[in-house]
């Protein structure tokens, strides 16, 4: 027999949670054909002894909406592992939009995902109106990975209610028919599922409520019955966290899933402090998947297995320093000159004594001055650092004040120091709670944002995080190889309905990674400049990716990505391979 590719002598890991054991993979016209023993040969063969051959990872909360349309490659995440890539999250995307709307979607992105207009206006041609021309539109690109494609709301919500939708006006019933209709439509043209979002630091560039947020409960519900008229699909949401707690926007979704059968995948925030409002969510979840099928849960918490990062420095969208005046007025430098103004003592003490003024357009601006949740990020990328490493702490031992500190802490590697802002999901400065959720059957990960947020989070690379402190580094509480493998393959595969991949077995999509696991190490993000425009997006690498295949093509080796450009759209669910 002879394959088109062969993994020899691997540590064989799964994805479904089973012992790691020593084989082959032999690969044919991107389907795995045989695991085991291979005798036959392989027109490109990879000797993978003493190293992890693992499924692809599948990550269900990307933002490459647009990455999608002007680059080939979906990195960082490809260069973590992952091999399939769900955008549309948050209700946030380019379609359906009418030409007359294409400054409202720009605004939309640039505030909600902190991608600058310059970046869409140059890198989208907008050669589509309707969801459907715009699956189109993606299906006609070769990428590294693969992509599927939620319905997003607030773009729905526009394209059916014009400026009223945008002013966020409650929907008529001719409204709410246009919208199911839609949604159908969607859904028969190769939508995965409906996004929303109520979460109200999801703002426009401008400041504005997007127009998602103040959604009634029979707009949610009429969506997802167009998404069931079309055949089903994921229905993905973003609570706001009111001071109620989850319950009161949750609520609406789950009855809209009760009532549709429609799953629910959706965002679950770990407050690092204050009281643990994710039982109440978990509670409910627990209520909802009362009746657990044979496909596992209807509804799942989304986690993210490290804190979700505001990365913070003087190259970012956000410093502690943005709304001072004084600092404003040197913002516009180049860096070089930007810091050595910063070091002169009077520029120094003529800062450090401002005081903010204006309101910024993202409110997560203000969270660059949480100095107990702020933690300066080095090298080896500590995302679960000592509280006596925080900003306040530090400053205390120095006998300074924060503001001192950080001001201080921005300067060094000549001003290209990052600063971890650890947002949520550090519960009493650990990740005990995160790891506890993890290992929930009702609990799936997400949340790695690829694609958005470009200037103020890299959270793409939580695969590597997994495996690295999650399964080697950790002093305790820890995953197992097999454990976290099941967790970056078959189980979001799942949630998401698609059956033919995230796991090593005949008939399965040949979406593979080879990783020495030993080697595997994570590097801090950097910034580049290879946006459109020459726009400037941060990124971030890692060491130990022997092999990255999708489809059966070697898309990178040992970090370095090759010409192969195997990936394509997923049009809606995929069947199991019979």
């Amino acid at each position: 027999m002879s394959y088109d590719l062969v993994i020899r002598n691997g540590q064989i890991v799964d994805g479904l949670g089973g012992e790691p054991y020593l084989g082959d993979v032999a690969v044919r016209d991107g389907v795995i054909v045989e695991v085991g023993a291979v005798t036959g040969s392989g027109t490109r063969e990879i000797d993978a002894t003493g190293l992890l051959v693992t499924p692809g990872f599948v990550d269900l909360h990307t933002h490459y909406d647009g990455q999608a349309i002007w680059s080939d490659r979906l990195n960082p995440s490809s260069a973590h592992g992952v091999t399939t890539a769900v955008m549309g999250n948050c209700g946030v995307g380019f379609a359906p939009c009418r030409t007359d709307d294409h400054d409202v979607l720009v605004d939309l992105m640039a505030g909600v995902e902190d991608i600058p207009g310059v970046v869409m206006v140059d890198g989208l041609p907008w050669h589509w109106e309707t969801f459907p021309e715009y699956l189109d539109a993606l299906a006609a690109r070769r990428l590294d990975i693969d992509v599927a494609a939620y319905l997003p709301h607030s773009p729905l919500r526009v394209y059916v209610m014009g400026q009223r939708g945008v002013d966020r006006e409650p929907a008529t019933a001719e409204d709410l028919a246009r919208m199911r209709a839609l949604a159908k439509e969607a859904i028969e043209a190769g939508a995965l599922g409906f996004a929303s979002s109520r979460l109200a630091t999801h703002r426009t560039e401008g400041g504005r409520q997007i127009p998602s947020f103040e959604a009634g409960p029979d707009e949610i519900l009429e969506i997802a019955r167009g998404v069931a008229d079309g055949g089903g699909g994921l229905m993905q949401f973003v609570p706001d966290i009111p001071a109620g707690g989850y319950q009161p926007v949750l609520q609406q979704v789950f009855d809209a899933a009760e009532d549709t059968g429609l799953p629910v995948t959706f965002t679950l925030l770990v407050l690092n402090a204050g009281d643990p409002l994710w039982v109440e969510a978990m509670e409910m979840v627990e209520k909802a998947n009362a009746t657990v099928g044979s496909d596992g849960p209807r509804v799942t918490a989304q986690v993210f297995p490290r804190p979700i990062g505001l990365m913070i420095g003087l190259e970012l969208t956000a410093n502690p320093f943005v709304l001072y005046p004084s600092y404003q007025e040197i913002a516009g430098f180049p860096l070089a000159e930007r810091v050595a103004e910063m070091r002169k003592p009077e520029v120094r003490q003529r800062i450090l004594s401002d005081q903010p003024g204006g309101v910024p357009a993202n409110p997560l601006v203000y969270l660059a001055q949480a100095w107990d949740w702020i933690f300066p990020l080095g090298e080896d990328a500590d995302y679960e650092p000592d509280r006596s490493q925080s900003i306040a702490a530090r400053a205390a031992a120095r006998g300074v004040s924060p503001l001192e500190e950080a001001y201080d802490r921005l300067l060094d590697d000549d001003g290209h120091a990052i600063l971890l802002g650890a947002m949520a999901n550090f519960e009493n400065n650990s990740l005990d709670t995160v790891g506890n959720l993890m290992r929930r059957e009702d609990v799936v990960l997400g949340l790695g944002d690829g694609g958005a947020h470009y200037g103020m989070i890299c959270d793409s690379s939580y695969p590597t995080y997994l495996l690295t402190h999650w399964v080697r580094d950790r002093a305790g509480g820890r995953l197992s190889v097999a454990q976290a493998v099941r967790e970056l393959t078959s189980v979001p595969a799942r949630v998401a309905g698609l059956a033919d991949r995230g796991r090593i077995a005949v008939g399965y999509k040949a979406d593979l990674n080879v990783i020495d696991h030993e080697s595997l190490r994570l590097h801090k993000p950097v910034v580049i400049h290879d946006l459109p425009a020459g726009g400037r997006r941060l990124d971030q690498t890692a060491d130990g990716y022997v092999a990255t295949v999708v489809a059966g093509q070697v898309i990178a080796e040992h970090g370095v990505p090759t010409d192969a450009r195997p990936g394509r759209l997923v049009r809606g669910k995929q069947p199991a391979p019979i």
